[in-house]
């Protein structure tokens, strides 16, 4: 139950960050491109990618802590973060064919989940 507690008290804050930055970017460029989901996904790369490094490297990001900001805050600021983080894991692995599936057919069939659901309301 703890576990659960800290990805839910991670992805609270992840998604309020990732909502606040959506709103700047469409005040700082107000535009069509969607810049806050744009910086919110790399941004999010980044800091997972410092959450992992660290997690390697060093011995205080525990359980606790990886579950509460990689999985938690990460993933409710964005899950382009972890997904980009497995293929690097396939990649880092020599599961390249995986990779590539995973890749491909998360943003194929992303698209084409989006289009499937609204062409069902129309």
């Amino acid at each position: 139950m703890k576990e659960v507690l800290l990805v839910g008290a991670g992805g609270f804050a992840g998604s309020i960050g990732r909502y606040l930055l959506a709103l700047a970017g469409t005040k700082w460029l107000p535009m069509e491109f969607p810049l806050g989901t744009f910086t919110a996904n790399v941004l999010g790369c980044f800091i997972i990618g410092i959450l992992i490094g660290a997690g390697v490297k060093t011995e205080w990001m525990t359980r606790d802590m990886f579950l509460l900001l990689a999985t938690g805050f990460c993933g409710g600021f964005t899950t382009f973060s972890t997904f980009s983080a497995e293929n690097i894991n396939f990649i880092t692995t020599g599961h390249y064919l995986m990779a590539a599936f995973y890749f491909l057919g998360s943003v194929i069939m992303g698209f084409l989940a989006v289009l499937f659901g609204m062409s069902l309301i129309k």
